[in-house]
């Protein structure tokens, strides 16, 4: 691997524009040596390049020997002068030219070596201080948690600990009363508890509740505050090293030891000479380990340094066996309807109208996993940080590979069903269809909400554990507090209509239908259409109200706004689906009105609000200043293609029929087509989310800590 892609490779993304800009000075490099080539071809000197550098110096040094005093002055090419502005350091490379041409290009290579050398050092060390404030923070932190255990161990009778992390003092218990346990409700559950139980609670059972609580919270601010020490120590190992790189290459340009001097002056500097991340790591350890893993440097170690996930080849094969699965049950099923001839049989009608909206189910959520899986390649490959915007644990989250085997792997058993299920005619002894058969739909879904729900630690835990918690705080919205990973996984369902109105059949249908001679009056029935309307409401319901709660919480206006949006979604999905259901003249002109105004406000909500884009004033014109995919057309594409589907709409406005397409077959189609947009759409959304955090050098989330001192309590009132 070269070194550039080495280098980009192991940056803190968020952080990429605080990097010493290699590319650039490469560029300067590369004029240099056109320069000098051109140069020596002018002055008629010709020098054949070897393999070996030991032998081209040794041809070098007997063809062109150096006298000392041209010795002496290309070690001493350049001259490295620190000056003090304002109580920042800052470091000035003087060159010192030869007398040949193209200094000044050289000159313009050192200015910009100092502007880069200048910004990691001014960033590094605003980084270090931040650091050292919060371990003096963490400390504190430390010491009521230790007073609490120790005032615990006392109330049980028991002898407890007696020192702090940062050196061996003794901890009064009088810090328990300079302290408050900070109290946050994340439901609404725990806040009643709170009320309900406060005036109840003795001495003891207060302190051993909150000790419990207060080691979670500060175990969670250990571990995201040595990522970020980890984070900082690599990006000072990083940077010192590709400058080193770059004066390396820079001497063999020029045939001179700039180097020495120059990386002389990095080594003295405060990137290069400061200790304190490196201390501060030890410390972290050594507390660590201590008092949050019962003193088990293994324990403590895995638990701040995760281990890296290994890509496992069987990963790969068992894809390879779902797609190979995949393609041959498709082929299988088009070989068997038209060797049996299915689609001109009686019960073909029947099949569609009853089965067919069981599979098509499975059909949706395959294509919303495919669709994710390919989000997640092209986050990966354009570095978009994923994992942090989501907030999953390091480690566990998924990559696509996985999102592909977990994909293919329902798809597999979807269209194996979907074979074994294919009799168009009943059983003529029985005069009904194999009930074995009927049921094997059912079957699926009940075993993919098994394995959804299993505690057991198979087919990725957390990643499940994460959607659900997800997923439950969607449906309780407005009672929790609205984090991305909520809001973005609500967009998700806005997207899902045509599933939870495939759910909604499947309970019908089995609870209420004939399935054994595959018959149902669902639609007919005013229960069955009333909650047609409500599953398509509920996504969009669930997304209003945490507009709504961050609307009160934030005072951010542009919640509100966005708010209004999926009202007026709620509005024409609710007038659509009247339209369907009862048809009518009014229900059209509602359907068309409120469609419309909905398109057009979700359209520009995506391009400019959730994408960033149509910006006149950016440097890439009717787009944004900052773009990962480097093809600008696709951003171009994307705008149109987005605006296209989201039309679908109109197959239902405009009752659009297709002669040789069932109506099922085509309400599947449209909502394929949503999910597709979707899928389009969080690409975008995420490389915003991550361009925004990228502005601001947001590359840790905030940990809330435990305890505030009453000192500083009063400090912030005042």
């Amino acid at each position: 691997m070269k070194f550039k892609e080495e280098y980009e490779s192991q940056m803190v993304p968020e952080w990429q524009e605080a990097y010493m800009n290699y590319d650039d000075l490469k560029t300067l490099l590369k004029n240099i040596q056109q320069i000098r080539q051109t140069r020596k071809q002018n002055a008629g000197v010709k020098r054949t390049m070897t393999l070996y550098r030991a032998f081209s110096g040794l041809v070098q040094r007997h063809n062109f020997p150096i006298n000392p005093s041209r010795k002496e002055s290309e070690s001493q090419h350049i001259f490295v002068n620190s000056m003090n502005e304002n109580g920042d350091r800052s470091y000035d490379a003087t060159y010192l030219p030869l007398p040949e041409e193209g200094a000044e290009c050289e000159k313009e290579y050192f200015s910009k070596l100092d502007e880069e050398f200048n910004k990691v050092e001014k960033f590094y060390k605003s980084k270090v201080e931040e650091v050292m404030d919060e371990a003096e923070n963490l400390s504190k932190q430390m010491d009521a948690l230790i007073a609490f255990r120790l005032k615990a161990d006392i109330l049980q009778g028991q002898s407890g600990e007696s020192d702090t992390v940062n050196a061996n003092k003794t901890v009064p218990l009088d810090i328990i009363g300079q302290v408050k346990v900070n109290q946050t409700f994340a439901t609404p559950a725990s806040m009643v508890r709170n009320v309900v139980y406060a005036s109840r609670m003795t001495e003891e059972d207060y302190i051993k509740e909150n000790v419990k609580k207060v080691e979670k919270q500060l175990n969670e601010a250990f571990a995201e505050f040595y990522l970020r020490l980890r984070h900082l120590k690599s990006y000072s190992f990083l940077n010192i090293l590709a400058f080193s790189k770059i004066m390396k290459k820079y001497d063999k340009i020029t045939s001179t030891k700039a180097s020495d001097s120059y990386m002389k002056m990095v080594d003295k500097s405060y990137l290069g000479s400061s200790n304190e991340v490196t201390k501060l790591m030890e410390r972290v350890e050594a507390t660590f380990i201590k008092h949050f893993a019962n003193s088990n440097r293994r324990k403590g170690m895995n638990i701040l340094r995760p281990k890296t996930k290994i890509e496992r080849h069987r990963i790969s094969f068992c894809i390879g066996l779902f797609v190979g699965c995949s393609i041959a049950l498709v082929l299988g099923l088009i070989l068997i309807i038209q060797a049996r001839k299915l689609l001109d049989k009686k019960g073909q009608a029947q099949y569609m109208e009853n089965m067919f909206p069981l599979y098509s189910f499975f059909a949706f959520v395959v294509l919303h996993m495919l669709m994710y899986a390919g989000n997640v390649y092209f986050w990966r490959l354009y570095r978009v940080n994923y994992p942090f915007i989501f907030g999953f644990k390091q480690g566990t989250e998924l990559g696509y590979r996985e999102v592909l085997l977990v994909s293919f792997g329902l798809a597999t058993l979807a269209l194996t069903s979907v074979i074994s299920n294919l009799d168009m005619e009943m059983n003529p002894e029985t005069e009904e269809y194999e009930a074995l058969t009927e049921l094997l739909p059912l079957g699926l879904v009940l075993l993919v909400t098994v394995i959804m729900i299993c505690p057991f630690n198979i087919i990725y835990r957390s990643s499940r554990f994460f959607f659900l918690v997800c997923l439950f705080r969607c449906i309780a919205a407005p009672f929790y507090k609205v984090t991305l990973q909520d809001f973005f996984l609500a967009d998700q369902l806005t997207s899902q209509v045509q599933a939870f109105r495939s759910l909604e059949f499947y309970i019908c249908y089995f609870g209420w239908g004939d399935f054994k001679h595959r018959e149902n009056h669902c639609k007919s029935s005013s229960v069955y259409k009333f909650f047609y309307f409500v599953v398509a409401i509920i996504p969009y319901w669930s997304r209003f109200l945490q507009c709504f709660r961050r609307l009160v919480e934030e005072r951010d206006p542009m919640q509100g706004y966005n708010g209004l949006k999926y009202f007026v979604a709620i509005i024409a999905i609710s007038s659509r689906t009247a339209y369907s259901l009862y048809k009518g003249f009014n229900w059209q002109i509602t359907s068309w009105i409120f469609s419309i105004i909905a398109t057009i406000y979700g359209t520009y909500w995506d391009l400019i609000m959730d994408w960033g884009l149509l910006q006149r004033q950016s440097k890439n014109p009717w787009l944004r200043d900052k773009l990962l995919v480097p093809n600008k057309s696709v951003y171009f594409v994307a705008m149109v293609v987005n605006v296209l589907l989201r039309l679908a709409w109109l197959q239902t406005v405009l009752n659009i029929r297709v002669s040789f397409i069932h109506k099922e077959t085509l309400i599947t189609i449209v909502a394929s087509l949503e999910i597709i947009r979707r899928g389009i759409w969080n690409f975008f959304r995420l490389e915003n989310e991550h361009l925004n955090n990228v502005g601001k050098f947001r590359a840790f989330k905030s940990v809330p800590l435990p305890f505030t001192y009453h000192e500083a309590a009063n400090d912030h009132d005042n």
